[in-house]
C-alpha cells in the first residue's frame, strides 16, 4: 500500500493480509514460536503538538489578517487569535502529520515502544506455553516499527537482533512497500527460530495468524 494511507483497516489489502497470514502461518509450521502481527493508526494522539499548532497557525493567520486589514492592536489580534484557534486545531486533528514536526523524535519512539508494549500485554503474547510469543508491532502515523519477543525467545537469541529486523520492515514502511517488507521479516525469522525453537509434535496455533489491529 502507499505512504499516504493512515486508516489501520485499511492500510493492508484483503490480498496483502493473505500473504501475511501464509508468510506467518508457513514460518510457525517450522517452529514453536508464535508471531502475532499487529498494526494501528498512530500510538497516540498528541494532543500537546495539536494544541501547539493550533496556536502557531491561529496566531500566523491572524498577524496576516491583522496586517492587511491595517489594523493591528491587541484589541483585535487576540479575539482573533481565539477565533481562529479552534479550526486550527480541528485541522491538526483531522491531518495528524501535521503533528509530527512538533514531537521530538525522542517522544516518538517511546510512544511506539510503550504502546507495542501494551498491546503485547493485550494481546496476550505473554501466555504462550513455551514464552515464545512474538509481536510485530507497526504504527503508520509515525511509521515506526517495534518488534518484541517474550522471555523464552529473548533468552536464546543475541541483543539487537530484533531491532535489525525492525529497521528492515521501518524502511520498507517508508518506501511504500510494507507487505513485502513485513513477509520478508516473517520469513527471515524462520530459519533461526526453527534452529533454537523447533516445532514441537504437539505444537498448538496459540495466536492465530490473522493481522490485527
Amino acid at each position: 500500500m502507499g505512504n499516504d494511507v493512515t486508516d489501520a483497516d485499511h492500510f493492508f489489502t484483503i490480498e496483502e493480509r493473505e500473504r501475511i497470514r501464509a508468510a506467518v502461518a508457513a514460518t510457525e509450521g517450522r517452529t514453536s514460536g508464535e508471531i502475532a502481527t499487529m498494526v494501528v493508526a498512530a500510538s497516540d494522539s498528541y494532543r500537546e503538538a495539536e494544541t501547539l499548532g493550533a496556536v502557531l497557525v491561529s496566531g500566523l493567520l491572524a498577524v496576516i489578517a491583522a496586517v492587511l486589514s491595517h489594523h493591528v492592536t491587541i484589541w483585535s489580534y487576540v479575539p482573533m487569535v481565539a477565533l481562529l484557534f479552534f479550526p486550527a486545531r480541528l485541522l491538526f486533528r483531522h491531518v495528524p502529520r501535521l503533528k509530527l514536526p512538533l514531537v521530538g523524535r525522542r517522544r516518538l519512539v517511546e510512544t511506539v515502544r510503550e504502546r507495542a508494549v501494551q498491546a503485547f500485554y493485550e494481546q496476550g503474547l505473554y501466555r504462550t506455553r513455551e514464552e515464545t510469543g512474538i509481536l510485530i508491532f507497526i504504527s503508520i502515523l509515525e511509521r515506526k516499527v517495534w518488534i518484541l519477543g517474550d522471555r523464552g525467545i529473548n533468552a536464546q537469541i543475541p541483543p539487537g537482533y530484533w531491532l535489525g529486523h525492525a529497521e528492515k520492515l521501518a524502511r520498507g514502511l517508508r518506501d511504500g512497500k510494507a507487505c513485502d517488507a513485513l513477509c520478508s521479516v516473517i520469513t527471515s525469522c524462520a530459519d533461526d527460530l526453527a534452529r533454537l525453537f523447533p516445532r514441537r509434535a504437539d505444537d498448538l496455533n496459540e495466536l492465530g495468524d490473522e493481522v490485527r489491529g
